[in-house]
Parts: structure tokens; sequence; C-alpha cells
């Protein structure tokens, strides 16, 4: 402890804080304002004074260009965390799709944890994915991404951002995200579709019954019946999900390393 406290190990530090504490904030689970900021600084805290006596840091000199590492590893830390929640936004996406072909697209709702409106159906998605990344102790798997990210990206290492791979990556992790968000809403997608075949089929052999009365409730009843069956299948899509989200942060860390 006395190590930590130098005035010469401070700066080396200052290093890891700043990666991890750029972590918290942009991570799924631990950047919703549910997680109070003193918390979120706190665990930041604690984790680099753990993580400060197993990172290699010989090759740090106080110099001109400490001021990049120190913006380095915030970049780091920031974008591993944003990259895990762009990926796991493709649950509201998804909703997303749905809401739109159920009619509930006009009736969004304040997501509590983040301060943006979602809609009803992707926040009933998230929920769900969240209980569940918590179940299987994903949680305890992003820590350890952020914790062995350095064996990845050394701290004296700087982003080859002259490297056209990150783009090409970056946006391939967006294609992924809605892919997998076509993924979970086809299902009930293509049943509101049917749906919309059958009513125009009707529309046309009775045109005294009036379709948008009667299709609007019927819609949202074929949904939660779709919604109920599906669930399952959700749940295989969600667990996939989670294993894209954790090889897409460990590509980057790769990616941002060199590798």
């Amino acid at each position: 402890m006395i190590e930590l406290i130098s005035i010469n190990n401070f700066p080396i530090f200052l290093l890891i804080l700043v990666r991890v504490l750029g972590f918290f904030v942009t991570m799924p689970l631990f950047s919703y304002r549910s997680i109070s900021l003193p918390f979120r600084i706190g665990i930041s805290f604690f984790l680099a004074f753990i993580m400060f006596y197993t990172v290699d840091a010989t090759g740090i000199t106080i110099n001109e260009m400490y001021f990049f590492l120190l913006l380095k590893e915030i970049l780091v830390g920031v974008l591993i965390g944003l990259i895990g929640y762009i990926i796991l936004s493709a649950v509201q996406v998804a909703g997303g799709f749905i809401d739109f072909q159920m009619g509930f697209a006009i009736a969004n709702v304040m997501d509590p944890q983040t301060g943006a409106q979602s809609p009803i159906t992707g926040q009933y998605f998230y929920i769900i994915a969240l209980l569940f990344l918590l179940s299987v102790d994903g949680h305890h798997l992003l820590i350890d991404g952020i914790v062995n990210s350095y064996q990845y990206i050394p701290i004296d290492s700087y982003i080859p951002f002259h490297d056209g791979n990150l783009v090409e990556f970056v946006i391939q992790a967006f294609n992924t995200m809605f892919l997998i968000a076509f993924q979970i809403s086809i299902p009930i997608v293509g049943c509101l579709f049917l749906v919309d075949i059958a009513l125009g089929i009707v529309s046309r052999t009775v045109p005294q019954l009036n379709v948008f009365v009667v299709g609007l409730p019927l819609k949202i009843l074929v949904s939660f019946i779709a919604l109920l069956v599906f669930i399952s299948l959700y749940v295989v899509l969600v667990k996939n999900l989670f294993h894209i989200m954790f090889d897409t942060i460990r590509g980057l860390m790769q990616l941002f390393g060199g590798a």
C-alpha cells in the first residue's frame, strides 16, 4: 500500500483508473442511472487498486506523451463498454420493429435506466435480457474483460487509428446488431404480416367491415400470443447475443492491441 500512495507510482495508478472508470461509464448495467455515481467511482477505484499490482507498467515514463496515454486509456475504457452497449441494444431495436407492426410505435415509454424513450416491447425484452445476463454472471464476465484488457492493450501502447480495420470492425458491429434485432423480431413481425394479408383479403371480400377498427386489437392479440409462444426462442437468441457481445469486445481489444 505504501507503494500505491507513492508520488512516483500515482501516474500509473491514474492511467489504470481512467480506463476502468471509462468502462463503467458506458458498460451495460453499471452505466444506468439506478447505479449511483459514487458507487461507480468507488468500485472503479478499488478495482484499479487491485489491478495496479498485476499490470506491467515498466515502460511508462512521465514525459510530454503522458497526456496522450491518459486520453488513450479513457478512450479504450469508453469504447470497450460502448461496443458492448451497442450489441446489447439490438434487443430494443427488435422491440421497435415489433411495436411498429403492432401499432405501439407511438406509445414509447421513458426508460428509467437511461433516461431516454424506448419502445414498450423493446423495454420488455431488454429487462428480460438484463435479468438473464445477471443470472448467468455475465456482469462478472464483463468486469473480467476489462481486467484482462491489458493482455491485449498494454498500458504503454497506442491505438493504431491509421488502420482501416478499425472502421470496418465498427461497421461490422453495427451490421451484427441489426441482424440480431431482425432475427429476434422476425417471428412476431412475420405473424403480423400474415394478419395484414388476412385483413386485406377480408376488406376486399367484405367491404362493409371496418378493417381499421378490427385490425388493431386483432394484431395486438396475435402479438401477445406470438410473444408467449416464441419466448423460449427469444431466450436462445439472447444467449447467442451475449456470446456475440463478448466476442466483439475481445475482437475490439485485439484490434486496439494491433493483433
